[in-house]
């Protein structure tokens, strides 16, 4: 782990937006046209679960069901960045939230086929 670096996360009212971002942690970090970046969080108590997903090549993008409508995935090939924004933020959304690469986009859902991964950005939603 410790291969990507994300950051943007904080303490947020709730209705309230932020944007996260992701980035390799070097130049030796290499995201490859068949990979799918992803960001995925952990609440407390919860397991790992899938927020959003973005293919490198063709800029496909999977989100969860539960979760669309408040949350943006985008790529920024020329910085190697992957963002995720989140609108109407719910104290639900509280979690760790983490950046991963996976070399097969069709298993885009399952965290253990991710190879590579960030220490995560906590993201806090309270009044």
């Amino acid at each position: 782990q410790g291969q990507l670096v994300e950051s943007g996360g904080g303490v947020v009212q709730p209705g309230g937006s932020l944007t996260l971002s992701c980035v390799p942690d070097g130049p030796t970090f290499v995201i490859y046209a068949n990979d799918i970046m992803s960001w995925f969080r952990q609440a407390p108590g919860k397991e790992r679960e899938f927020v959003a997903g973005v293919t490198w090549r063709n800029n496909k993008k999977y989100y969860a069901d539960s979760l669309k409508g408040r949350f943006t995935i985008a790529r920024y090939a020329a910085e190697n960045a992957v963002t995720l924004q989140i609108n109407n933020l719910k104290p639900e959304d509280t979690a760790i939230y983490y950046c991963a690469r996976n070399a097969d986009a069709y298993t885009y859902y399952d965290a253990s086929k991710y190879d590579s991964w960030g220490q995560g950005t906590q993201v806090t939603v309270s009044s």
